[in-house]
């Protein structure tokens, strides 16, 4: 593995030149790029690791021997810059300058078995005649990242650090995760999963900080973190990805759910299950990490940030304003309790928690993954304390989301899966969050505003289905 960095004011600045045009045109097509809608106008360096230098173009037999059409990997971090987003709130696109990790392979050809992760071909630079293509598809390079890891190596910037109580056995065969998400992964021989992450900022990640704290705690539903990739920039630390077991046969929630819908079959038990694993990870975190008392004055400033992300949310979609002040009245509600003298306990969340963040194993135990809130959001804001029922109402939102995506619909089905979760949860916590019908109205109206203005932006099609949410919630009576 080569060690060699390219430092920004250097050849950095060269390869990515050369690499511009053709990441101009990729990058807005990948799902996880936060940045879609506005134009990428260019990119500036942060930081860029050669792992594994490419054999050269057109080298004669003699010369190149074995290492003839060897790829080459380079790890990048960029800033792309772009116009600022129009309008701040729930769901807004990133301002300019995010950086992203990229994984950028180099080839003389590219094998057809690789066309799908192609970028393009590079005419000049340090990889002038080389295709260059998502590395991640090709299971050398990602070989390349688990070796690393295993051996917990230095490389320039970047840093690999494993629990030295976990073996990680090389050779184990990769291949790359293609369902859409908004980072990448790669799983390893059923053994292990990377998760890369792809728009990155500095500081404490809650996806490989919540995962520790909860193994430091013995709580067997997450599963615990084996090795993670770093870097050190500039004097911050960034977390760039996190190497965990593989439930091997496990079925995400989504996925698990959909079936039974289409066959019509009852879902209760699982959501009763899935409840019961919320509170034992709520109490975990809640025993490992510092908890805080929520009076007048936090929850006060917690209903005026839910009605700012509000009236942001009816300036950019017309359909919600009819329902605007029925939506603030869940809010003032919690205001209003809490003016009175009422107290809530935060505690450290998921923070983005439904359905398809949750695996159910063969066995029938379920496991909550990607602890790391909405990306959308600030680092800073997802690792403080909130609600449990901030992720309970997420919970629920998604259960009406699965009972919407069947035709037709199957009646009650939505309604007896969060009846069933909430009991669920009251099992293993000794409170059940309907006793609590304020807190968990104002999250749950909050999720669906959010949601409200992702499916305008992104899927139109999906925008009944908070819209029918958010005219229950609307004229839900404050209690």
């Amino acid at each position: 593995m080569s060690e060699a960095v390219i430092h920004p004011a250097t050849a950095g600045h060269g390869l990515l030149a050369s690499l511009d045009p053709l990441l101009r045109d990729w990058l807005p097509r990948q799902r996880w790029f936060a940045g879609k809608g506005r134009p990428v106008t260019g990119f500036s360096p942060v930081a860029i690791t050669e792992l594994l230098p490419p054999s050269r173009p057109s080298a004669p037999a003699e010369q190149a021997g074995t290492s003839a059409g060897r790829p080459g990997l380079w790890h990048l971090l960029v800033q792309v810059h772009q116009p600022a987003a129009p309008v701040p709130g729930p769901g807004r696109l990133p301002a300019p300058g995010d950086c992203y990790q990229l994984l950028i392979g180099a080839r003389e050809a590219l094998p057809p078995r690789l066309a799908p992760a192609l970028i393009g071909h590079v005419t000049e630079g340090p990889l002038a005649g080389h295709t260059v293509y998502e590395a991640l598809h090709d299971p050398r390079p990602a070989e390349v990242l688990l070796e690393a890891l295993r051996t917990r190596a230095r490389v320039g910037d970047l840093r690999f650090e494993r629990d030295p109580h976990q073996e990680i056995r090389s050779g184990l065969v990769s291949r790359a995760v293609t369902a859409e998400q908004s980072n990448s992964s790669v799983i390893y021989g059923d053994t292990f999963i990377l998760k890369l992450l792809r728009r990155v900022v500095p500081g404490v990640n809650p996806d490989l900080e919540l995962p520790l704290a909860l193994a430091r705690e013995g709580c067997p539903r997450v599963p615990a973190p084996t090795a993670w990739l770093g870097a050190e920039l500039a004097g911050q630390s960034y977390v760039l990805g996190v190497l965990q077991p593989y439930v091997r046969g496990a079925t995400d929630g989504w996925e698990l759910a959909l079936r039974e819908l289409a066959k019509g079959e009852d879902f209760s038990a699982e959501a009763r299950a899935l409840g019961r694993a919320t509170a034992e990870v709520h109490m975990a975190l809640a025993r490992a990490l510092p908890t805080v008392t929520l009076g007048h004055t936090q929850v006060r400033s917690m209903a005026d940030g839910m009605i700012g992300r509000l009236d942001h949310a009816a300036q950019a979609v017309p359909a919600l304003r009819p329902y605007v002040p029925g939506l603030r009245s869940a809010y003032e509600a919690l205001a209003d309790l809490a003016a009175e003298g009422q107290t809530w306990t935060a505690q450290r969340v998921h923070g983005d928690l439904h359905l398809g963040q949750c695996l159910r194993s063969p066995a029938g135990e379920w496991s909550l993954i990607d602890f790391e809130g909405e990306p959308a959001r600030p680092l800073a804001e997802r690792r403080m304390p909130q609600p449990a029922a901030r992720d309970i109402a997420g919970m629920l939102r998604s259960f009406d989301y699965a009972a919407h995506s069947v035709r037709p619909p199957v009646p009650g089905w939505a309604e007896h899966c969060r009846a069933a979760y909430c009991s669920g949860y009251a099992e293993a916590a000794g409170r059940d969050p309907r006793t609590d019908p304020v807190l968990l109205r104002a999250h749950e109206t909050d999720k669906a505003v959010y949601e409200v203005v992702y499916e305008a932006r992104h899927r139109p099609d999906w925008l009944s289905v908070p819209l029918s949410a958010v005219r229950r919630l609307a004229s839900t009576l404050p209690t």
